[in-house]
């Protein structure tokens, strides 16, 4: 983040010096007190001026909202982007025409959009913010399907007492399967294989 060091005969001067230099408001700016000033003993001894390091305060909805920006002109994708933020997360949503492109093969290329966001916001952070990207509820819909099929699956399992393994999913579809199965009294999920291909097996207890 962009920081200066100024100075002045008060905390407050030195802090409007560096509202000047850094060209924002003040309530964007984090200010650290280096040294508080001091009067000249007798007026005429010592004395020493205040001195501040004012740094400008991350907005890390507007670095979102940038990098996608350039991201879909590169894209050649026109797309609305909405960005809400909480504590434990930064919520973007897409919204526009021809987004099941965004979407892609099973979420592929939404998927692929979210990695690239958060390794891109993050790189230089000290604090690890994670970014969920979204079109048309399409993870929403995706986290009911899939928990469907997981019941559905679990049933099959402990009627046949026979071992599914599923397709290759992504660790954000494979939690899903197994918190959904997690408390099964019948049956239990692990994984197994190699990123991309590792894949969920349900066998019986």
């Amino acid at each position: 983040m962009k920081s200066v060091e100024t100075s002045g005969k008060t905390v407050e001067e030195a802090i409007l010096m560096a509202v000047a230099q850094l060209g924002v408001r003040r309530d964007n700016l984090n200010i650290e007190i280096i040294e508080q000033p001091a009067k000249r003993l007798f007026g005429i001894i010592g004395g020493k001026s205040a001195k501040i390091r004012a740094t400008i305060k991350r907005n890390i909805k507007d670095e979102v909202k940038e990098f996608l920006s350039k991201l879909f002109t590169f894209m050649n994708v026109e797309a609305k982007i909405t960005v809400t933020e909480d504590d434990s997360k930064i919520m973007v949503r897409l919204s526009g025409q021809n987004m099941g492109l965004l979407i892609g093969y099973r979420g592929e290329t939404l998927d692929a959009l979210q990695y690239l966001t958060n390794l891109a916001i993050n790189k230089d952070s000290e604090e690890y913010r994670r970014i969920i990207i979204d079109t048309e509820e399409y993870r929403s819909k995706r986290e009911e399907t899939l928990r469907r099929l997981a019941k559905r699956l679990a049933n099959k399992v402990q009627k046949t007492r026979k071992s599914i393994v599923l397709e290759p999913m992504n660790p954000y579809e494979r939690r899903i399967i197994h918190s959904t199965l997690q408390n099964h009294p019948n049956v239990i999920t692990y994984s197994e294989g190699d990123e991309p291909y590792r894949k969920v097996v349900i066998k019986v207890k």
